[in-house]
């Protein structure tokens, strides 16, 4: 490892290369970090085994454009992106808030990357050097090819084509289109002509005549449409979703006022050999020197993780990963695995622990649709749900072979599985689930049953409840069987497209009765190009265009998420009043299906909800401002001199206000107005008022 050296960030690096200019110029939003699990780095690798120049530009300071001079002008392109995740939901949390820390950034340091950060990108790219080569992509890109709902300004935007100003956008896993477009522009060839590359969008210039509609060519609703139509922006969602397979998707059209966007078909699925020879190159898995001591969040996650797969067939409705990695699973092979472990492995005295062996999904490996022919014509977005597919090939065989032999390379000392499993497709091949079990848990596998409520579960795409508890009693007997204290960790969503107050009781009451407790609850975020955001933004389902209840209130999504942890004391107000409000009263009690008892605990004291802590916060704070008000005020009275400690503010000659001649109190009293010019005030009566009755008002005989 130590043979291999990262690509250069800065004018220095590059020169000590011998090279005087560079040829791509990737922008990232994340930090740079050598490793095949950051985007940057992979494609990076990927154009230098092609014999390109290639400079990284890591998280550059997007106020100026001074940071894209570092290189010069780029001979072939810039390639933007806003790194591993989307920038909104790097930087929001479902509430809206702005997030404590970046996973992505040394140190966990937030604010080193801006919102929608693709855009920023692309156009100081252009203000560096106008007429340069800008193509944009990563997720943030891939999921706004179109017309999408932003749940951050809660607005319908137009596609990222047209707000980037971008010449191409690469979607999808871009190793095969991006790798064609350099070549292209390598040999001479004009950007502007790249226009029938796999996996790319483009614009349209208002000058420029639309493709016609035909059997390959669809024309979604406009975006004013979208815009203006909910049940529009639903017809386009489910027509995008049911062109999303390479074997048969449609190009796709749509107009932007006088300009448009054109979508051309998926990337087709990379082979094992293309697979391996990438994850082969040259990667030192380390940040940058750079960086120092500094600690990356999300380097330290995936040190000494393995990705062995890429693609999900689960199909979820909540999860882009299908729009941007495909249904399509694109395996490695075991030779390729067994040589990066041997890699990573450590010495006999000091063996490396791999912490995971997996991708999207950990049981996917080497399984998929086993009919060429059924590939050409299917549209389904799920191979599972609500069944398994009859063209499912589901045996974990292969996967089985490659995990025994993975941990027992020398100087590796235990081989865990930390990628979620999925649980349906696993009790289609016991072997695997005791393969899994008796070997490669660390005491906690992660499981995602997501919901409880058939209506739910049916929304998300996911199995029913029955699988979930089947798989939980297989892997009790499994574990007791093999002598092992191991638990299942399950993810749970609150809040998402369908769920309402009562269902939510109904699941906690189930989780109860079941006996799981689950501490990872994650409230719905609606991200861009997703089948539950659809249903978030227009209250339908777009697969059925049938009406879905939507939890849109905080407050509600808040209830819901204490409800799913119904075992935290510190949610005891937010779950009674749930169930006040549905009216399960009969939940509060002592009773074995009781959520809460009558009274909050005493634990409850030490523990307060965040929302209460913070109101106790800014009440201090309150307090502590009028405390110092007050102190303030004492203050300035003790040092005044004016009668009865009154504030009193000095005046600047040149700032006096002229003397008030008329409606003065005394008319024929010229030592008050002259006290006024000399910018004084009239004495006041000093002492206790004078005891007895008061004198009757007389009319003055001067006046």
């Amino acid at each position: 490892m130590s043979k291999f050296v990262p690509l250069p960030i800065s004018r220095n690096e590059m020169l000590e290369r011998g090279w005087d200019e560079i040829d791509i110029v990737f922008v990232t939003g994340d930090a740079y970090v050598d490793h095949p699990s950051f985007a940057a780095a992979l494609l990076a690798r990927v154009l230098e085994a092609e014999g390109l120049r290639v400079g990284i530009l890591a998280q550059p300071d997007w106020r100026s454009a001074e940071a894209w001079k570092t290189f010069g002008p780029p001979t072939l392109a810039f390639c933007v992106s806003a790194g591993n995740m989307d920038s909104m939901i790097n930087h929001y949390t479902a509430n809206r808030k702005v997030r404590n820390d970046d996973a992505y950034s040394p140190d966990g340091k937030i604010g080193l990357r801006p919102d929608r950060a693709t855009l920023s990108y692309c156009q100081r790219a252009r203000e560096a050097y106008p007429g340069c080569v800008v193509i944009a992509g990563g997720v943030e890109a891939s999921l706004r090819r179109i017309s999408h709902y932003d749940y951050w300004s809660d607005k319908v935007k137009r596609s990222i084509v047209l707000d980037s100003k971008a010449d191409l956008v690469v979607y999808g896993m871009g190793e095969t289109p991006l790798l064609e477009i350099v070549r292209r522009l390598k040999s001479g060839e004009s950007v502007e002509t790249i226009r029938d590359v796999r996996g790319t969008a483009y614009r349209l210039k208002k000058s420029e005549d639309l493709p016609e509609e035909t059997e390959t060519t669809i024309h979604l609703p406009s975006h004013e449409e979208v815009e203006e139509d909910k049940s529009q922006f639903a017809r386009m969602t489910r027509i995008v979703y049911e062109n999303l397979s390479p074997f048969n998707a449609a190009t796709l059209v749509q107009e932007h006022s006088e300009e448009a966007v054109v979508v051309n078909p998926p990337s087709f699925p990379l082979a094992t050999e293309e697979l391996d020879r990438i994850y082969g190159l040259p990667f030192t898995r380390k940040p940058h020197p750079c960086y120092g001591k500094s600690r990356i969040p999300a380097f330290d996650v995936i040190r000494n993780s393995v990705q062995i797969h890429r693609g999900c067939y689960g199909g979820c409705s909540f999860c882009s990963l299908t729009a941007h990695q495909g249904k399509f699973v694109q395996s490695r092979s075991k030779e390729s695995i067994c040589n990066e472990i041997s890699h990573l492995a450590g010495t006999p005295v000091q063996k490396t622990i791999i912490s995971d062996l997996g991708g999207p999904t950990a049981n996917m490996y080497q399984t998929g649709c086993k009919n060429d022919d059924a590939k050409k014509t299917c549209k389904k977005t799920s191979c599972l749900v609500p069944i398994p597919c009859e063209n499912l090939n589901a045996d974990h065989g292969e996967l089985i072979d490659l995990m025994q032999a993975v941990r027992t390379l020398p100087n590796v000392d235990r081989v865990f599985i930390a990628s979620g499993v999925r649980t349906d497709l696993a009790l289609l091949d016991s072997r695997y689930i005791n393969e899994l079990i008796e070997h490669h848990v660390g005491g906690h596998l992660k499981t995602a049953p997501e919901h409880t409520d058939p209506y739910v579960l049916k929304l998300m795409n996911k199995p029913t409840l029955e699988n979930y508890d089947a798989f939980c009693r297989l892997f009790e007997r499994i574990s007791d069987g093999a002598e092992k204290e191991q638990y299942l960790v399950p993810y749970l969503i609150a809040g998402f497209p369908g769920s309402t107050l009562k269902m939510t009781v109904e699941t906690a009451v189930t989780l109860k009765r079941l006996g799981i407790r689950s501490e990872q609850v994650q409230e719905f975020i609606p991200g861009p190009f997703e089948l539950a955001t659809c249903m978030y933004y227009t209250g339908l389902n777009p697969l059925d265009g049938q009406p879905v209840y939507v939890p849109r209130r905080l407050r509600e999504r808040r209830l819901q998420k204490s409800l799913l942890m119904y075992d935290n004391p510190a949610n005891y107000h937010d779950i009674k009043s749930a169930l006040i409000e549905s009216g399960c009263e009969d939940l509060i009690g002592t009773g074995p299906d009781c959520l809460i008892p009558p009274y909050p605990p005493k634990s409850l004291t030490l523990k307060q909800t965040s929302r209460i802590k913070r109101l106790q916060k800014q009440n201090e704070k309150a307090k502590q401002e009028k405390n110092q008000r007050r102190e303030n005020f004492e203050q300035e009275r003790r040092v005044s001199n004016s009668p009865f400690n009154r504030r009193q503010v000095r005046v600047e000659p040149d700032e006096r206000r002229p003397p008030r001649r008329e409606h003065s109190p005394r008319l024929g009293d010229d030592s008050y107005n002259k006290n006024r010019e000399k910018g004084e005030r009239r004495p006041f009566r000093k002492g206790p008022p004078k005891k007895g009755p008061r004198k009757p008002w007389k009319r003055r005989e001067d006046g």
